[in-house]
């Protein structure tokens, strides 16, 4: 009888009676057992949605630098000394080069001073990666960071830009990808499985070398893929299949979804989710990610063959308008909002990342945690990684493990206090709206106004 009962009836039954038998003969549960079921407990009372709002391409002392109580620096290292960091405008057309084989430069060997060495487009001086974000151009995020909790020690799993990244965000691996897809078609921009036929994208050998790998179309499962069996639903909101930003449309690199109904849960464009969240219409999972004018990614004329003259300048204001959305609405009480950013950027970051495997851990990203149970006011210096949102969405919804970096991952549990009293929901300060983006960025409706 004891060896029939499923570990979700001993769990509750723990929380229920901590110092119960489980069955005659049986041990009691010791008092880790029972700290472990009460928080599951709370855990799984209390949220019922979690948001993932993904951003692009900033280091943690590109865009919190000096920020009270968390570990930034002021003064950079480089192969010929220090080098004081300098501020640079959030709108700036200028790309710094981040893929794998520049942050092997960066990294150096865990000495954090190989920056001089890595491209810029359009070039620049040697120093330019070494530059942080004035705190009043991300006025949105720094209010947030303030209100909540903020991580200072969020890794990027992979050492590679936002192919493997995003990947890494649904699944918590890429299947050793760690590059963007290459092809010669340079007017499309689709990546994964609407990849143009001569695409492929490189891997990271089991040497750790980098090589040659496939057509960027994978099949590996994801945290879809284990809820969806157990009843908990999902959506990703993404730019559609013909938007600059659809590039980071990451189930469109899983083939079973993109070539399934499953991919009637990829939502374009992905303003929807503002009118969703604020009817109370959005799934246990959502993933969101921005479009080229919102995502904080510089974005040269020379990368896009486009003239993109707001790019990067809307990033705070449309992940402020998203959470002002969802904290108006009816499932504020019942959410855990993430906001993350897929990459570094190629911008300097002072923190050598520990090296858990071939493809990382990768440098430091902000993290920006967002609940009425979020600890309020708190600068978490916990290690996480992209791992962690999948664990704490495995431990939120009672799901099995992916058996990826969520094995090894923490669950974010520091970041939270179910002992707390949530207060009312105090919105966002920002220059623009949500009605900003829904009647600019493409919505195909009149945009709500019943928030």
């Amino acid at each position: 009888m004891c060896a029939a009962r499923t570990f979700r009836a001993a769990i509750a039954l723990a929380a229920a009676l901590p110092f119960t038998m489980l069955c005659a003969g049986a041990k009691p549960i010791n008092v880790k057992q029972r700290a472990e079921a009460e928080y599951l407990a709370n855990l799984r009372g209390h949220i019922k949605h979690v948001v993932i709002i993904i951003q692009e391409n900033r280091s943690f002392d590109n865009f919190f630098k000096d920020f009270p109580g968390a570990d930034t620096v002021d003064v950079g290292m480089s192969t010929r000394g220090p080098v004081k960091l300098h501020p640079v405008d959030l709108a700036l057309p200028v790309d710094v080069d981040h893929q794998h084989k520049a942050f092997v430069q960066e990294y150096d060997g865990g000495k954090m001073d190989g920056w001089l060495k890595v491209d810029t487009l359009p070039r620049q001086d040697p120093e330019f990666p070494y530059a942080y974000v004035p705190r009043e151009q991300l006025a949105p995020y720094w209010e947030m960071a303030q209100q909540y909790t903020l991580g200072d020690r969020m890794f990027q799993s992979m050492t590679g830009p936002s192919f493997p990244a995003h990947l890494y965000l649904i699944a918590g691996q890429s299947d050793f990808t760690i590059n963007n897809p290459n092809h010669m078609e340079t007017t499309k921009f689709a990546w994964g499985c609407d990849s143009p036929l001569d695409a492929t994208v490189s891997i990271i050998r089991p040497d750790g070398t980098e090589g040659p790998g496939p057509y960027p179309c994978l099949n590996f499962p994801t945290l879809a893929d284990v809820a969806l069996p157990l009843g908990i639903t999902w959506r990703y909101y993404a730019p559609g299949l013909d938007d600059l930003g659809n590039i980071w449309s990451a189930f469109d690199a899983i083939r079973h979804v993109r070539y399934s109904p499953y991919w009637g849960n990829v939502i374009s464009p992905e303003t929807r989710v503002l009118k969703d969240a604020r009817r109370g219409d959005l799934p246990n999972i959502t993933w969101v990610a921005p479009n080229a004018q919102n995502s904080d990614h510089p974005f040269p004329k020379e990368n896009t063959g486009r003239d993109i003259t707001v790019q990067g300048a809307y990033g705070p204001e449309w992940v402020a308008s998203v959470v002002n959305a969802i904290g108006r609405g009816p499932l504020w009480n019942t959410t855990a909002i993430f906001v993350v950013w897929d990459d570094w950027g190629g911008w300097y970051d002072h923190v050598a990342p520990p090296q858990l495997d071939r493809m990382g851990l990768g440098p430091r990203v902000p993290f920006i945690v967002i609940s009425p149970w979020a600890k309020r006011h708190y600068v978490s210096h916990v290690q996480h990684e992209f791992g962690s949102l999948i664990k704490f969405s495995e431990q939120t919804f009672d799901l099995p493990s992916l058996h990826t970096t969520d094995d090894r991952s923490d669950a974010l549990r520091d970041c939270f206090d179910f002992a707390q009293k949530p207060g009312p929901f105090k919105p966002i300060p920002s220059l623009r709206e949500a009605a900003f983006f829904e009647s600019t960025m493409g919505l195909d409706e009149e945009p709500d106004t019943d928030y």
